[in-house]
């Protein structure tokens, strides 16, 4: 029997699809489980830092003091809006940082990048809605605070099944790996203590 030294053809995986920013964002509300999977190993740095930035100036932007200080000096109050912003950036980095540790200490095996990249991305993802409600109506009105508990659930809800998924943890331990940072978060941001300050 004649031996053959062909090689038999090799199947080529086909290159990952790139994810753009609008499809991990709004995919996030439309179809999470889809989205969470298809960034799993990604790390969305530049996402994650636009939406802290966005917020950030959102937030400003629902203050009474933000307006007050424009009336007098646009300049301080663009520049006070951009260290808002920056600072939003940092305290979300390190509530990312502490959920990634936390998983860890519970027998978590996820990888630091897309893990604490894509917490602060379903953050504020999912507190979008909230924040441009806030720009416009007060804080303490109906649709506002209904978004903010809405929104609050949801990303409480996300951010656990990212943690699941991440990390491989069962659903009470991955719960527990977001709650601390999420309650804080939640209790300090969405429901400050007095409104438009």
């Amino acid at each position: 029997m004649p031996v053959t030294s062909a090689v038999p053809p090799s199947t080529a995986t086909a290159p990952r699809r790139k994810l753009f920013w609008h499809r991990l964002i709004f995919g996030l509300w439309f179809r999470p489980v889809e989205v969470l999977d298809e960034a799993r190993d990604r790390s969305v740095w530049g996402a994650a830092a636009f939406l802290c930035l966005l917020c950030g100036a959102l937030g400003t932007l629902a203050k009474d003091s933000f307006w007050g200080q424009w009336r007098v000096d646009r300049t301080l109050a663009l520049e006070a809006m951009g260290i808002a912003s920056v600072v939003v950036l940092f305290a979300s980095l390190l509530l990312g940082v502490v959920t990634h540790a936390i998983a860890r200490r519970l027998g978590g095996n996820g990888k630091f990048g897309p893990t604490v990249g894509l917490f602060v991305v379903l953050f504020w993802a999912t507190d979008l809605p909230r924040l441009l409600l806030d720009t416009w109506l007060a804080g303490d009105t109906v649709p506002v605070r209904a978004a903010a508990w809405i929104t609050s659930a949801y990303g409480y809800a996300l951010a656990a099944l990212l943690i699941r998924g991440q990390h491989h943890l069962p659903t009470h331990k991955a719960v527990a790996a977001v709650s601390i940072q999420m309650l804080a978060a939640v209790a300090l941001l969405k429901f400050p203590y007095g409104n438009g300050g």
